[in-house]
């Protein structure tokens, strides 16, 4: 999980031997995708160099020969495991309700699952690269922001979440962090009343509430990389449906709060160390489908999977 790199590194004593072990392993392969993860740049090619060409791309530093040749992409065998794990999750993660209906063995099934993915993390670091909107500016292009997009929510540990199903008014439906447009992040959660359970699937009369909590991200970078600071500034929640009805915001408009970010900031408050002040969570898996991050006190983990929209 706490790899320098986003690849496999391969450490042999020198780089004569390496490109010997290769040459030898590999006389069927004429070429790979090289994204090598140098100690001092990070080189990115979209063409392909040869698995043992005699020259080297005039973009690699000459310190950087072995980092180049060493460092790929993403190991096919690594993310062939990790999908395997990650089906197993998945399938774990419906079968108990998100974890709403989890036995003590389910737990301790995902939890192990989601320590072997830790170990795999292809994003070990830099996660929350962009998240406060300071994009960091590489060439031609902005770098990518590795948070941004919707995540809906399909495993958690977290009591704080998990105590919404004992509500006897509501139950929880689709749960999702709108991460599409940082430094936003919005925890979106879906109610639906529990006497709708009652009625026949065909009935039309559903309803449905959803709570909106605005969220303000910023990295927390001196401590690590891959820790996301929120600053809460509302909450709203929003009738989409009432009885079959979709009301228009004139007949019930949304209830919202704001909170008075601007006369408060806990993180310079005496006493308070900023990096651990409340209101953050650590990213400990993040690839291009799936995010699990480990939340502040009182603690827990949500697995997440990345979605087009999280309309209702």
């Amino acid at each position: 999980e706490k790899g320098s790199t986003t690849s496999t590194m391969i450490q042999l004593p020198s780089f004569s031997l390496l490109l010997f072990y290769l040459i030898n392993l590999s006389n069927n392969i004429n070429e790979i995708n090289a994204f090598g993860i140098a100690t001092k740049q990070i080189i990115s090619r979209s063409t392909t160099t040869p698995l043992y060409s005699s020259s080297i791309p005039s973009d690699v530093e000459s310190d950087d020969v072995d980092s180049f040749f060493i460092a790929t992409t993403d190991d096919a065998e690594d993310k062939s495991k990790r999908d395997q794990m990650k089906t197993k999750l998945l399938a774990l993660c419906a079968s108990y309700d998100r974890g709403f209906g989890a036995s003590p063995r389910a737990r301790s099934e995902v939890e192990a699952l989601v320590k072997e993915l830790e170990l795999m993390n292809p994003k070990s670091s830099d996660a929350n690269v962009g998240i406060d909107s300071k994009l960091v500016v590489g060439g031609e292009s902005e770098q990518e922001i590795p948070l941004k997009g919707i995540w809906r929510m399909v495993w958690t540990t977290a009591l704080d979440v998990l105590n919404l199903a004992a509500s006897p008014i509501a139950t929880p439906g689709a749960i999702y962090q709108d991460i599409s447009n940082p430094p936003l992040a919005i925890n979106i959660i879906d109610f639906i009343p529990r006497f709708q359970s009652l009625l026949p699937t065909s009935a039309s009369t559903t309803s449905l509430v959803r709570a909106e909590v605005q969220t303000r991200a910023s990295r927390r970078k001196n401590y690590s990389n891959n820790r996301v600071g929120l600053t809460f500034e509302s909450v709203k929640l929003i009738p989409i449906e009432i009885l079959g009805f979709k009301p228009p915001d004139s007949f019930l408009p949304p209830f919202k709060i704001d909170f008075p970010t601007s006369l408060i900031d806990v993180e310079k408050l005496p006493g308070v160390d900023p990096e651990n002040a409340p209101g953050f969570f650590d990213v400990t898996y993040l690839d291009e489908d799936m995010l699990i991050i480990k939340q502040n006190a009182p603690g827990g983990y949500f697995v997440s999977i990345k979605v087009d929209n999280c309309d209702p």
